[in-house]
């Protein structure tokens, strides 16, 4: 399917695709097809081949051009090149990437799916509660996650228990913005992130201005 959503704006880029396309097709949208072929064998899983090439067709739709992505010792990804700020997230059928030339930036994306209910204690607080949405508080437990997850990525020196992070209360809808506070630091700074509800997923990005 390609390009599923995609957002633009003065201070960042980001998108969606839809991966179900094979191998072969992604492989044929690029321009440097040995590149990625060679980059592909790195995996043995045919998801992770997958998920790894559309992320480099989505960041090349982004950009216009093709980008090479770098990893840190840290597993967060960068551009060779310097040209933007890069996030990158999958789950099951998509991707999604975002970018920004001035700013640090975050994205996560999460399949919908009753699980997090099993896990909600890595990543809720007491002082959180689940408010459903249509009737199905696995909406609420999934933005929780996704937010704490794309506020992990873009903050630097955020800390990996989700728990020092608290969603500040705010009332649900399809898509719309909510506010954050870190609890790792002596500042206890609050931040924004906006989020947009899919019947297969949900997603979740903030801009660190």
């Amino acid at each position: 399917m390609g390009l599923f959503w995609e957002e633009l704006s003065d201070d960042y880029r980001w998108g969606v695709w839809k991966v179900d396309e094979s191998i072969e097709e992604l492989l044929s949208i690029t321009s440097s097809t040995a590149y990625y072929e060679r980059g592909l064998t790195q995996f043995s899983s045919e998801k992770r081949r997958l998920e790894w090439l559309a992320v480099r067709v989505l960041l090349t739709q982004l950009c216009g051009e093709e980008k090479e992505v770098g990893y840190r010792p840290s597993g967060k990804p960068y551009l060779v090149d310097g040209s933007f700020q890069i996030s990158i997230s999958h789950t099951k059928g998509y991707v999604a990437v975002i970018l920004s030339e001035k700013f640090q930036v975050g994205i996560d994306i999460e399949q919908f799916r009753d699980r997090v209910h099993r896990v909600a204690d890595r990543f809720m607080r007491t002082d959180e509660q689940a408010q459903p949405y249509q009737g199905v508080s696995t909406w609420s437990l999934l933005l929780h996650w996704s937010a704490k997850e794309t506020l992990y990525k873009c903050v630097e020196g955020a800390q990996s228990d989700l728990t020092q992070l608290r969603l500040l209360p705010f009332v649900l809808s399809d898509q719309g913005t909510f506010q954050a506070n870190e609890y790792w630091s002596a500042h206890e700074k609050a931040y924004t992130l906006a989020y947009r509800l899919h019947t297969d997923f949900v997603l979740t990005w903030m801009v660190d201005r």
